[in-house]
């Protein structure tokens, strides 16, 4: 019986500590005061949101990347801080620069971002396929195009400050509950509209919640309300599982068709 009174106290403490940072994450989404006050602060930034507003994102997609870069500026700042941004207990090691310095850093680069593009296109198709499953199909798509969203809006941020793939989605899977409520509200008209409409309503939204990322210290935010709290965190979900799982598959079919190729070159 004490065992069964422990198991549902610890389920209930997680569920909490889970809707409080979920919370955390929707606050700090909705905070878009804070993009008005960067826009009023830099006239290419107000023009290059407004370019994405107006026309849905779909003829400025290339130009979120310049959102973001323009937000670091309007912050006060000559551009994103290089090297780890996702604090200072999980900077980057000198072994991890030196890494990343020269032609080999430019072959690991080009890796990831192949990787990046296989992982997240997956993914979506992931979201795509649980819109169909019975009965917690609405749900588990919100929930994972939450996710989704979330990750796009911090990638622009990341990108610039140099974080590495691996920290990026180690640091968003172990702080699921905040990115699900950081992508929520961008994603909120999936609830209550066709499928076309909600997207074009997401797509009009975006680069402002890209502006909010910019500017969000969700790093921080994180990590002092867990002091705060004094909760030892929940754990990291494997989100992307699936999805890594089937990138991986890709690559190793490319490398192992390069390879085969490279041999009967070898032997003409």
């Amino acid at each position: 019986m004490e065992g069964k009174m422990e198991l549902v106290k610890s389920v209930s403490s997680k569920l909490k500590e889970a809707s409080l940072f979920w919370l955390l994450g929707f606050k700090e989404a909705c905070r878009l005061h804070r993009v008005l006050f960067l826009c009023l602060s830099s006239r290419r930034l107000l023009r290059r949101t407004g370019q994405c507003f107006l026309l849905n994102g779909f003829l400025f997609l290339g130009r979120y990347n310049d959102i973001a870069n323009y937000g670091f500026a309007a912050m006060g700042t000559s551009g994103p801080a290089k090297g780890d941004p996702l604090g200072k207990n999980e900077s980057l090691t000198v072994k991890d620069r030196d890494r990343m310095e020269g032609l080999g850093g430019v072959m690991i680069g080009i890796g990831e971002q192949v990787y990046s593009v296989l992982l997240l296109t997956f993914f979506f198709l992931e979201v795509y396929v649980t819109g169909f499953v019975p009965y917690m199909g609405k749900i588990l798509n919100f929930l994972l195009l939450s996710w989704m969203y979330a990750y796009y809006c911090f990638e622009y941020k990341w990108n610039l400050s140099e974080v590495g793939l691996d920290r990026r989605l180690d640091f968003f899977e172990s702080n699921w509950a905040f990115f699900a409520g950081f992508g929520s509200p961008c994603v909120l008209p999936v609830l209550f509209s066709s499928p076309l409409v909600s997207y074009g309503i997401m797509a009009i939204l975006f680069p402002l919640f890209v502006l909010a990322a910019t500017d969000s210290a969700a790093e921080h935010v994180i990590y002092s309300r867990r002091r705060k709290w004094g909760g030892a965190g929940l754990g990291r979900l494997p989100i992307f599982y699936a999805a890594d799982t089937l990138s991986l598959k890709v690559l190793s079919l490319l490398s192992a068709k390069s390879q085969e190729q490279l041999q009967d070159n070898k032997t003409l």
